[in-house]
């Protein structure tokens, strides 16, 4: 039997006849070689275009959530006679058959050469999905041609209908009124509605299709049921999620649970270890069991942060460090609430109030300062400031210290200390020749940072004072040559002069001494004045009389001398005629001094406004001290 090759196209108006040389042998004969002529006719014949009628078929990629009985693919007759794949309406001018040849596909071939979804629509699967078709076509004149049609079902775009959990459980109340909200369902997708599958006829629960609440449909007592919940997109029914909705209804609970201890007040030590428990609850719920019984903490978080629950203990989280600004900010005070809950509905609470007080631990021994080290002048005056020796203590307060010296105030430790701020001041003498520096021992002690006064700490800490000293400097006097003139006789001291002489800057007092020239006695110092002691002369005198002035009363003092030219005229001896003694200052290289000032002459209005602002805080003054006499 010769047959036509499948997808051959033949035009007689190319090639009218083909010649075939058929060989044929029989077991033990000779081959026969023959010829068949086979001659073309022209005529309308049916044809198969490509892609349709090659090898491999034409391809259609479709989504997986079309629509169920959607067209995919149409066959269409060619106005010449040939065929054509397109998706358009069908257009015919004769009318050909259509036949599925393979039957392994769910898809649908109409007569009018029209591929189909399955009524129920594809797999929602995730996975590609392939179908093959093979297709014959037939005209009314017994011509044929075949094809294949391969479609790609793809994985839909749109989120699948999904639950996020397989089952849950609810729990409600006995005595729940009808069509009150028990619960509600949710899925994921789109274009969603909710059923109930099982029981098929519900008679406790009904849900709203839309939204997915369930709600009774009776006053509810005690029982359970299982709900098998279905979600599914209204457009494809076959996208579609169930899960297990069980529901238990029970007594209602009427009483809280009840704990002891019903408050909580603790004194715990700063040192205490993490994971200490300060205390476990008894408690019991309405039936008079201990269980099941939920714990909770709740508090400011300040607080809360510090403690943990362990089933009924209550228990230590985190260090509990007196010393830091976080505990001194709660006032060293952390309160929390334990919330006690027992199953049931509607659930029952109590709640226990916590109180931990922190007390202080010493636990830190006080530091010294670094390179305590400090230097006076040896001209320090009494009770002067040495310096501060700053010590240290991590404990709170902190820097709560006492100070004190090792051994009493003497000529070997002319030196103090305040017990409260440390301080070293000047109680003795100081002298540079005999002591350079001095070594002090200086204890510190710290106060009120444990609980028992008693458990204190101490540290020594040794301080040097160095003494720095200060050169003797020899007083000026001005002037220190003077030539004064005076009359004698009249009896009693008289007043020749004043000596104006500056000393050290420490204000040290200087002492004036005649040296020379004060013959018989006739001049006296007291202080810094000169006095005449008047005798009887017969004749003018002229006195030269030195005077030493010194300051510092040490071995190696440094004085200056001073010249006086005293003139001295008897009261009956005639002079000329003068009420007032005359001084005379030799001629000196004339030193300038120049001295700037400077001065700031305020607008009136800064005037105005400071006189306002004097007279407002006066009265604010008196006002308070008013009130705190009052008081």
């Amino acid at each position: 039997q010769v047959t036509l090759r499948a997808g051959a196209e033949l035009d007689a108006r190319r090639v009218n006849q083909y010649t075939l040389i058929l060989r044929a042998a029989c077991p033990d004969e000779n081959e026969v070689e023959r010829q068949l002529f086979v001659r073309l006719m022209t005529g309308q014949v049916l044809r198969c275009d490509t892609p349709f009628a090659s090898s491999e078929g034409d391809v259609v990629q479709v989504l997986a959530d079309v629509a169920p009985r959607t067209p995919l693919y149409a066959v269409l007759p060619q106005p010449l006679g040939g065929l054509r794949v397109s998706g358009g309406c069908p257009r015919s001018l004769q009318t050909p058959q259509f036949r599925l040849r393979n039957r392994d596909t769910p898809l649908t071939l109409t007569q009018r050469g029209l591929v189909l979804v399955p009524d129920n629509g594809f797999n929602p699967s995730k996975d590609t999905q392939m179908f093959r078709l093979e297709i014959e076509v037939m005209d009314r004149h017994g011509n044929n041609c075949s094809g294949v049609v391969r479609v790609e079902v793809l994985p839909s775009l749109r989120p699948r209908v999904t639950f996020h959990k397989p089952q849950w459980a609810v729990t409600v109340p006995e005595g729940t009124s009808p069509l009150e909200v028990v619960t509600q369902v949710h899925a994921s997708g789109d274009n969603i509605r909710y059923t109930i599958l099982a029981p098929v006829v519900p008679t406790l629960f009904t849900i709203n299709e839309m939204t997915g609440e369930i709600r009774s449909t009776r006053r509810l007592e005690v029982a359970r049921a299982h709900l098998l919940i279905q979600a599914y997109n209204v457009q494809h029914p076959t996208d579609h999620d169930t899960t297990m909705i069980n529901i238990t209804v029970e007594r209602k609970n009427h009483r809280a649970p009840v704990c002891v201890p019903a408050i909580s007040v603790f004194q715990v030590p700063e040192t205490i270890s993490p994971g200490s428990t300060l205390v476990t609850l008894r408690c019991t719920d309405s039936t008079g069991t201990e269980g099941p019984l939920r714990y909770a903490l709740e508090g400011p978080p300040a607080s809360r942060s510090h403690f943990h629950m362990e089933g009924p203990q209550l228990q230590v989280n985190t260090n509990l460090d007196y010393d830091s600004e976080d505990m001194a900010a709660v006032g060293f005070q952390l309160t929390a609430t334990i919330m006690v809950t027992a199953g049931g509905q509607p659930p029952q609470s109590t709640r226990v109030p916590v109180l931990v007080v922190v007390t202080p631990v010493n636990e830190f021994t006080p530091a010294c300062p670094n390179g305590a080290i400090f230097t006076v002048l040896e001209t320090a005056a009494f009770g002067s400031t040495v310096g501060r020796v700053a010590g240290t203590d991590r404990d709170y307060p902190p820097d709560s210290l006492e100070y004190s010296l090792e051994g009493a105030p003497g000529p070997t430790q002319p030196f103090s200390i305040d017990m409260h701020t440390g301080e070293i001041r000047v109680v003795g003498p100081l002298d540079s020749q005999q002591h350079k520096s001095y070594k002090l021992t200086v204890w510190l002690m710290d106060t009120r940072n444990d609980l028992d006064p008693a458990k204190r700490r101490r540290r020594q800490c040794d301080v040097t004072v160095h003494l720095q000293a200060v050169p003797d400097r020899a007083p000026v006097c001005t002037p220190d040559v003077q030539e004064l003139w005076i009359t004698g006789g009249f009896g009693g001291h008289q007043p020749v002069t004043h000596l104006v002489c500056q000393g050290s800057p420490d204000g040290t007092a200087l002492v004036y001494v005649i040296v020379g020239g004060n013959e018989d006695g006739r001049f006296r110092l007291e202080g810094n004045t000169v006095f005449y002691l008047p005798h009887d002369l017969a004749e003018p005198r002229t006195f030269v009389l030195l005077v030493e002035v010194w300051g510092s009363p040490g071995a190696s003092r440094h004085s200056t001398m001073v010249a006086l030219v005293v003139h001295i005229t008897p009261h009956s001896t005639p002079v000329p005629p003068s009420t007032t003694t005359r001084r005379t200052t030799l001629q000196k290289e004339p030193l300038v001094v120049t001295q700037i000032e400077a001065v700031w002459h305020p607008p009136a209005w800064f005037v105005a406004v400071l006189t306002i602002s004097s007279i407002l805080l006066v009265a604010a003054l008196g006002c308070m001290a008013r009130s705190l006499l009052c008081r």
